[in-house]
């Protein structure tokens, strides 16, 4: 049980100083915990060797700061928990009541707390200062970009402190894995946040942007999730229930869902008789196709892709198909034959999961920035960090001689 800070009979300061020099534990606990102990005695006993005693001063809220910045470096983890709650307590009325300097000793402790190597100890700063408009930027800062989720999560998702800029930032930089989802429930997110979610490719996190209705998504974004969404089942759900979505998203939506989450699509927006039987023809007519395709003898993914260069109608609409259905063979063969490359070059070049070089391979096959980047995430699997995107949202970020260059390491 945590002691509490005692208000008992006055004693004497010559009492006091003998108490803080008592051989009993009981004794120097008993008086670490009293709030009308003089501030030096109470500072003398932050040198203590008992962890009972400097977990008392950790709870006195009258503990001076000087003591308090000792206990915040103290070797027990318990010392440092019990001073953690109490900074955050005492936070709001010292940016009120108490005097610049008080203040900014007091800020010092926190910040000290907000780097603690004991993880436990961040925790508690981030969940009491989460919602707080008193706390300092700098420590917001930091604890959002904090290696771990239950630190970084509590702020990213609600610290009124951290503008869309700043989420942006710390997204750039890095941030806790498991954390992104707290970004995405965040209150009023901006559209650039949001296509700076979608672009880290994580499930959880997408689901949770579509989940959260106050969430600003452009029509371009958007049609970004679908492209991911078609494979991913786990995304279906989230978004056929999305608010307020147009009438060619839900046509698409309709492409891939099963006809349940159609049913929820079409009660959810409240939709017209008219609106309801178009929905449901597409997905009878996909379900139809489906059957007849299962029905006839199949093509590889390679053969596929000669014939149709061949017949000279390989072009993107058909790299597209081939990368939405993650046919891989389809796909690198259908890039050996534009680039004139053999196809264990381009595998190659695939198998490397640099987004770079798959970019430039794209470029080199005349294929749009927009598919390069969805070949470099569904089908080289290039790790998020290192997906290379378009400039001005259309164009290949790299000069023609940069491509090339990219492409020179790998032998026809």
């Amino acid at each position: 049980m945590k002691a509490r800070p005692k208000k008992t009979a006055p004693t004497s300061y010559e009492d006091n100083k003998a108490r803080a020099l008592s051989t009993e534990v009981a004794v120097r606990a008993d008086l670490a915990a009293r709030e009308d102990a003089e501030p030096e005695i109470l500072y003398y006993l932050t040198d203590d060797t008992s962890g009972v005693v400097r977990k008392n001063l950790a709870i006195n809220p009258c503990t001076p700061v000087k003591a308090n910045l000792i206990l915040a470096q103290d070797d027990d983890d318990d010392v440092r928990i019990e001073l953690a709650r109490k900074i955050c307590r005492l936070l709001p009325d010292l940016s009120r009541e108490q005097t610049a300097i008080l203040l900014e000793k007091t800020i010092e402790v926190l910040d000290i707390l907000a780097r603690d190597q004991e993880t436990a100890v961040r925790a508690i700063i981030s969940e009491s200062l989460k919602d707080s408009v008193d706390a300092p930027k700098n420590i917001v800062i930091a604890l959002a970009q904090d290696i771990e989720e239950i630190v970084s999560s509590p702020i990213l998702e609600y610290s009124p402190l951290l503008s869309d800029n700043d989420l942006l930032e710390i997204m750039a930089s890095g941030i806790a894995a498991g954390a992104l989802p707290a970004i995405a429930r965040r209150q009023g997110l901006g559209e650039d946040v949001s296509e700076a979610v979608v672009a880290q490719l994580e499930v959880p996190a997408v689901s949770a942007l579509l989940a959260n209705p106050s969430a600003k998504i452009r029509e371009e974004t958007l049609d970004e999730i679908m492209d991911q969404a078609e494979g991913i089942e786990p995304l279906h759900e989230p978004l056929a229930m999305r608010l307020n979505l147009s009438l060619r998203a839900m046509r698409r939506i309709a492409g891939f869902v099963g006809s349940s989450l159609v049913e929820k699509l079409v009660s959810r927006h409240n939709l017209p008789k008219t609106t309801e039987k178009e929905l449901k023809s597409i997905v009878r007519s996909r379900i139809d196709q489906t059957t007849a395709f299962s029905e006839q003898p199949l093509e590889t993914g390679k053969t596929h892709a000669e014939r149709l260069f061949a017949d000279g109608a390989l072009d993107e609409e058909k790299v597209t198909d081939a990368v939405d259905a993650k046919d891989q063979d389809f796909v690198a063969t259908a890039l050996s034959l534009l680039c004139k490359y053999s196809l264990k070059r381009v595998k190659a070049m695939l198998a490397s999961r640099n987004g770079k070089v798959v970019t430039s391979l794209c470029w080199k096959a005349g294929l749009s920035m927009r598919l390069a980047f969805k070949i470099q995430t569904v089908i080289a699997k290039v790790p998020r960090r290192e997906i290379i995107n378009a400039r001005n949202g259309i164009e290949y970020p790299f000069t023609d001689e940069e491509m090339d260059w990219q492409l020179s390491f790998y032998e026809s």
